[in-house]
């Protein structure tokens, strides 16, 4: 692929956007070669976690394209907004926990990819925000909604309005990144954080993160209910019958089930 890298190591996946000329900002290309890798990532058992980021240290994405926007018309904006949906939507659905590794600007499309990750990790020099109505625009791959889901109504709207930058503390205060890490030490936070996760049940995870984004937005009863038939679903795994009996016996879980 010509924007994107990617490194595999211990059942992890390092995925990183690498145009470094232009801030590691989104085009067109760069959205399809998304979609493509992540589709293929998601067939793959070797790889249980991906860490996301982006080429250099002054930006993990810092934002969409604009000199490919400049000259579209509406029909070319919806079609851009689209593929990004599908692109990032595809982080949300594979099975493996995505983590943005987020190193620098994370402005417009850089936010709203990392919304898509199921965790934020902010290295110290991070700065997230949503400038898009200073051009004339709105938000459009996802910082309309998924903003709003993470930070609550009233955030959402002061950030998209006032187009104003926040910095790696405000945004871990908000509940936008989950955590902040000294900028040399992000990658290998990311890693350890991978390997915590890859030491549990794989195919319990993968189910908890489904139940978690099909769920948010569902009412709270039939939420429940999802989750109920997918408790019921862990119980005919192997898995289940390892960790439980390894418990037991006080011995420590092989979990192999993904």
């Amino acid at each position: 692929m010509n924007n994107l890298l990617m490194q595999v190591e211990d059942q992890i996946a390092v995925v990183t956007i690498n145009r470094p000329k232009a801030l590691n900002a989104l085009n067109t290309e760069t959205l399809s070669e998304i979609n493509e890798l992540f589709s293929e990532i998601g067939k793959r058992k070797d790889i249980k976690v991906v860490i996301l980021t982006g080429s250099g240290e002054k930006s993990f994405v810092a934002g969409a394209d604009i000199s490919e926007m400049v000259n579209g018309d509406a029909a070319q904006g919806r079609t851009f907004s689209l593929l990004a949906k599908e692109a990032f939507s595809r982080l949300e659905q594979i099975p493996q926990v995505v983590i943005a590794a987020v190193n620098g600007y994370a402005l417009g499309g850089g936010c709203e990819i990392s919304m898509a990750c199921d965790i934020r990790v902010a290295s110290e020099n991070a700065i997230f925000g949503q400038p898009e109505t200073s051009l004339g625009i709105i938000p459009g791959f996802g910082g309309t909604q998924r903003l709003t889901r993470l930070v609550g109504k009233g955030r959402a709207k002061e950030l998209v309005f006032t187009c104003d930058k926040i910095d790696a503390q405000e945004a871990y205060r908000i509940g936008l990144a989950n955590k902040v890490v000294p900028q040399a030490e992000l990658l290998d936070y990311c890693k350890k954080m991978a390997q915590r996760i890859i030491k549990n049940g794989s195919l319990a995870v993968s189910i908890a993160k489904q139940l978690i984004e099909r769920g948010a937005d569902t009412d709270l009863d039939s939420a429940l209910v999802l989750e109920a038939t997918g408790f019921g679903l862990t119980f005919a795994t192997n898995d289940k019958k390892e960790g439980m009996t390894a418990f037991l016996e006080k011995r420590k879980a092989n979990l192999t089930d993904f």
